[in-house]
């Protein structure tokens, strides 16, 4: 399905009728995500916790930023990556590509104006992250933190290429 450019599937009972407009548990949508390691420069404090964090993966020296992650966060995943974080904090960014990052429609890049709000990290944290799709601009889309991987070191963290990596998810469709 990837090869061919597709989002996914939809399945259905074979008696079910389409509803337009509802959700039903008898048309199930399978999406197909890419997931890979990416390591957390950064994060976007909100209170005692934060609101996102920031990945990114190396290319030979540098570490290239690739987006923000919003998702796959509860109250305990969000203390217990707090807690990870907090030794790491550094005044420096460890992104060799912001400031000149895009800000799109998408809300991918990052502005002056953010850049004063975010927290850096001593780049050493290895998150499983999942995701739609690459943008055209190299940021990860509709991505979903899956969880911390003790198993990498940071350095190793480059961009995979092609259909290696891909997991699949399911959701009622409207």
């Amino acid at each position: 399905m990837s090869s061919a450019g597709l989002e996914g599937i939809v399945a259905k009972k074979r008696d079910s009728m389409y509803r337009a407009g509802r959700r039903v548990s008898s048309w199930v949508k399978l999406k197909l995500n890419r997931a890979q390691e990416f390591v957390i420069g950064g994060y976007k404090p909100d209170g005692n916790s934060f609101q996102s964090i920031l990945p990114g993966y190396y290319e030979g020296e540098k570490l290239i930023f690739c987006g923000k992650v919003r998702q796959g966060f509860n109250p305990a995943v969000r203390r217990r990556l707090m807690r990870e974080i907090e030794p790491l904090l550094s005044t420096r960014c460890p992104f060799a590509n912001l400031l000149s990052s895009r800000k799109s429609h998408f809300g991918e890049g990052i502005t002056a104006e953010e850049m004063t709000q975010l927290r850096w990290l001593r780049p050493k944290l290895v998150a499983q992250i999942s995701f739609t799709e690459w943008t055209s601009y190299g940021m990860l889309r509709h991505a979903t933190f899956e969880g911390l991987r003790d198993d990498k070191d940071a350095r190793e963290i480059m961009r995979e290429v092609g259909g290696d990596g891909l997991t699949s998810s399911s959701r009622a469709t409207k």
